[in-house]
C-alpha cells in the first residue's frame, strides 16, 4: 500500500520483531513477495521508510535532563527488537534531544517549508538531469558502477571515509549509503563535486546505530 510513498512506523520497537525483519527484502529488493495456501504473489513495493523510538521503554535512556529509569536488561532487550542488519537498510540516523522551554521562546526565524521545499525540488532537477541516460532518477538508485562514476571523493575525503568506516565498524552497504548520501547532500548545496563537509555530515548521520546498538556483532 506504501507503494511509491512513505511507510512511516512509530515505536518501532512495539512492533513484533518476525514482522520488521520481514521489511529487509523489500528494502532491498523494491518489492514484496506474498505467499498463501495456493499462490504466491510478487507486487512492486518501491517506498520511503521512515521509523520513530525511544532509547528504552520510559524514553530517557541518554538524557541529560531526567534519569532513565529502565533496568539495563528491560534497555538491551528493547534496542534489540531491532536487527543489525535492519538498522543498516536505513540511510540516516537522527537523535532528537528533548527541548527546551528557551528553545520555544525563541524567535529567530527558520526556514520556511517553501524554501526547504525549493532546494528539494532543484536537488532533483539536478538528479533527473543527471541520470537521464541511465534509466534511474535519484541518487537512491546508484548502481555500484555509478557510484563510482557520479561520487568521486577527493583525497582527504577518501581518509575521512576509511578512518570513518575502521572507527564505526561500518558494513559494505553503510558504506555505498554514505556516499549516495553525501551525493544528495551536496545536490542540495548546488555543488557538483562531493566536498569534505558533505561527505562529513553524511558520515554523522551513520553514527547512532553505534551508540545504542555496539554490542549487536
Amino acid at each position: 500500500m506504501a507503494h511509491l510513498g512513505v511507510l512511516f512506523l512509530d515505536e518501532l520497537p512495539e512492533f513484533n520483531r518476525s514482522s520488521l525483519e520481514t521489511l529487509r527484502l523489500p528494502l532491498e529488493d523494491r518489492r514484496v513477495t506474498i505467499s498463501r495456501l495456493n499462490t504466491t504473489v510478487t507486487y512492486p513495493c518501491e517506498f520511503m521508510l521512515l521509523v520513530s523510538m525511544n532509547p528504552c521503554p520510559c524514553g530517557y535512556y541518554g538524557s541529560k535532563e531526567k534519569k532513565c529509569s529502565c533496568k539495563p536488561e528491560q534497555i538491551k532487550k528493547y534496542i534489540h527488537q531491532i536487527s543489525g542488519p535492519l538498522l543498516d537498510r536505513i540511510d540516516i540516523h537522527i537523535e532528537v534531544n528533548q527541548i527546551k522551554y528557551k528553545q520555544l521562546e525563541d524567535k529567530q526565524k527558520a526556514e520556511t517549508s517553501q524554501t526547504i521545499r525549493n532546494r528539494v525540488n532543484r536537488a532533483r532537477k539536478i538528479q533527473l538531469e543527471r541520470y537521464k541516460k541511465y534509466n534511474i532518477s535519484s541518487n537512491s538508485e546508484l548502481t555500484p558502477q555509478l557510484i563510482e562514476k557520479f561520487c568521486n571523493l577527493n583525497i582527504t575525503s577518501k581518509k575521512m571515509l576509511e578512518i570513518a568506516f575502521n572507527k564505526l565498524g561500518l558494513s559494505a552497504r553503510a558504506y555505498t549509503k554514505i556516499l549516495k548520501l553525501a551525493r544528495t547532500i551536496a545536490d542540495l548545496d548546488g555543488c557538483e563535486k562531493i566536498e569534505d563537509e558533505h561527505l562529513a555530515e553524511a558520515i554523522q548521520y551513520r553514527s547512532l546505530d553505534r551508540k545504542y546498538w555496539y554490542d549487536k556483532k
